[in-house]
């Protein structure tokens, strides 16, 4: 089978990351790299082995040898980014959150419609084996019917005001960085809320440093989330319905391994190893698409982007974290 050929937007810790994993997939090729500076992309290439550096997010997209781009620049700059690469007809991969809000999302979505070519958010929570499974036993009605959905991702970290966790200019604030995470899960297993309440405290620039997030859905569930960057939090989630209930530990988005608790039996354990980080299931389900003809990933389809974007703009909106421009 015929390498896929990427790109790679951007040179941060999450694109080396990313890049690592990609060496594991022998039908993955990276080609290139491009930043916003010649020094940047070169000094990425030569850390990593890439035949070719770009000066700009322009020339990666219109390398020839180019199939598909992933995207792992600042929140604030994916949209942009996003579309150079679509305007230059490129496939893409785009880092999570997709965009800064549910508006910039829908006109990529629309962009990548009219063109006829592949886009997915790296949401690579949905593409791990673990969380598969796990999809495929509440499916089953291992649980019954879903109940309750509790998920936490809080880091303690101290960051100066112009970092990007802090920075509104940036996209900054721990509802797109983290909790973009426990609200992706439960959208996973509860679909979209009929209503959503937030609470958070701001920093002085203006963005959440610690949220609690409640999803109330038709059927009567609920959904317990929180985000932060001042606390550590267990990181862990569970799944409850009147048969029993899921527990996954930390880091709930990554597990390889859980537990399903059912009433009146004993625990079972699921081992779900994950290859490399984790991160290269996402790029091996972007090619699978990729060859396959599909635009979208069943695993993480466009509408669900869109819907997770449009809660996370409730809950900025309820909170009062707006960005620049907005």
């Amino acid at each position: 089978m015929s390498a896929i050929k990427w790109g790679i937007l951007a040179t941060g810790g999450i694109a080396t990351t990313f890049t690592e994993d990609l060496k594991l997939l022998p039908d993955a090729e990276v080609v290139a790299v491009g930043s916003r500076s010649q020094e940047s992309a070169r000094a990425f290439a030569d850390r990593h082995g890439i035949p070719r550096a770009h000066g700009s997010w322009a020339e990666l997209a219109a390398d020839p040898d180019v199939d598909i781009i992933y995207v792992a620049n600042t929140q604030n700059a994916h949209y942009a980014a996003v579309r150079t690469c679509l305007e230059a007809g490129k496939a893409v991969l785009c880092e999570k959150a997709f965009t800064l809000n549910r508006a910039e999302a829908a006109k990529l979505v629309d962009l990548a419609r009219e063109r006829g070519l592949f886009l997915m958010e790296a949401m690579w929570m949905r593409c791990v084996p673990g969380i598969r499974k796990l999809v495929e036993l509440v499916e089953g009605g291992a649980v019954g019917p879903v109940d309750s959905v509790h998920a936490d991702f809080s880091i303690s970290v101290s960051v100066e005001p112009d970092h990007r966790l802090r920075d509104p200019k940036l996209g900054g604030g721990a509802l797109l960085d983290l909790g973009v995470y426990p609200i992706s899960f439960a959208h996973l297993v509860l679909g979209v809320p009929a209503g959503v309440r937030s609470w958070a405290r701001l920093t002085p620039e203006g963005v959440d440093e610690n949220t609690g997030v409640l999803l109330g859905y038709d059927s009567g569930a609920v959904a317990l989330l929180s985000c932060g960057i001042t606390a550590s939090s267990p990181v862990t989630a569970s799944i409850s319905g009147p048969l029993g209930r899921i527990e996954l530990p930390n880091p709930f988005f990554r597990p390889d391994t859980f537990v399903l608790h059912r009433v009146g039996g004993e625990p079972e354990t699921f081992h779900v190893p994950f290859e490399g980080t984790g991160m290269l299931h996402e790029a091996a389900e972007a090619m699978r698409c990729l060859r396959e003809g599909l635009l979208e990933s069943p695993l993480v389809p466009w509408q669900a982007t869109l819907d997770v974007m449009g809660i996370l703009d409730e809950v900025r909106a309820q909170v009062g974290v707006r960005f620049p421009g907005e």
